[in-house]
């Protein structure tokens, strides 16, 4: 009887030295994938970052943190600012980050997706709101690319690199919208009137020219009646032209002005007065 409970108790304490040995064999095994890091920690000192792969921790001793090193997506939420030129506008934006220090990570800043959140934001309201409105709707470029250097200039130290930062939306007030199409319109407008008078400009260069050489050849202008005679007869109408020279008329208007001339009475002289003799 004593045998039997002896191998018992032996039996327990060695499948609970066993169940020990498997707690503390899984709770040192750690396996680390590819885009993430393990950031060691012992006795509270930091020991380095380690991964890929089967990593081999202290239980009880080593305290680690994983660390993930793929591309962040942040989207910064809308910011109410106003511009250099005291207009209010909505801006939101999207920051892409991620982290290549995983240690710096860790122990130069307790979050750093909230704390680059919070950078972001401040940045965004800053570097829009030096800048006048017409700049951030045509320089959108240029602000995104001075948002990227701030943000990861500011949180190289905390082991980050901000990749990019783009403005999603901007919105304008309803009153800014129509004075911006007002202008639009107007500016439209005065192009067009540009190009009409330009065109009428040139329409009159060219009807000189062509006087010119009509002047200096008389044909010309006969050929001109023809071409347009053509082009009406080219119509379906009824209407017949034909053209008259003037050279023919030329002699009778002449003989009709001299008889004219010849038949109007001539003008009586007035007496002069007679003068008084002293």
């Amino acid at each position: 009887m004593y045998d039997l409970m002896e191998i018992v108790t032996s039996l327990g304490t060695s499948v609970g030295f066993l169940l020990i040995v498997l707690f503390f064999l899984t709770s040192a095994i750690r396996i680390v994938p590819e885009f993430q890091r393990l950031v060691v920690f012992r006795l509270g000192r930091l020991i380095g970052a380690k991964g890929p792969g089967i990593v081999l921790v202290i239980p009880l001793i080593d305290r680690v943190i994983r660390v993930d090193l793929r591309v962040v997506t942040l989207d910064v939420p809308v910011q109410e600012i106003i511009t250099k030129d005291n207009v209010p506008v909505k801006v939101n934006a999207v920051v892409y980050f991620r982290v290549m220090d995983p240690a710096n990570s860790v122990v130069e800043v307790e979050n750093h997706v909230l704390a680059t959140s919070l950078l972001s934001q401040t940045t965004l309201r800053s570097v829009v709101g030096s800048v006048d409105l017409d700049e951030v709707l045509s320089s959108r470029e240029k602000i995104n690319s001075e948002l990227q250097s701030i943000i990861d200039e500011r949180t190289d130290p905390w082991g980050i690199k901000v990749s990019a930062v783009e403005m999603k939306e901007l919105e304008l007030p309803e009153s800014m919208k129509r004075a911006m199409a007002k202008q639009a319109e107007a500016e439209r407008e005065r192009r067009a009137k540009i190009i009409n008078a330009e065109g009428e400009l040139q329409a009159a260069e060219k009807l000189s020219q062509a006087a010119w050489k009509m002047e200096r050849s008389p044909i010309t202008l006969q050929l001109r009646y023809l071409q347009t005679l053509r082009e009406i007869s080219s119509d379906k109408n009824s209407t017949t032209i034909f053209p008259f020279p003037m050279d023919i008329v030329k002699p009778f208007l002449e003989s009709m002005t001299a008889r004219r001339r010849d038949e109007e009475p001539p003008l009586l002289e007035e007496p002069e007065p007679e003068k008084s003799e002293g």
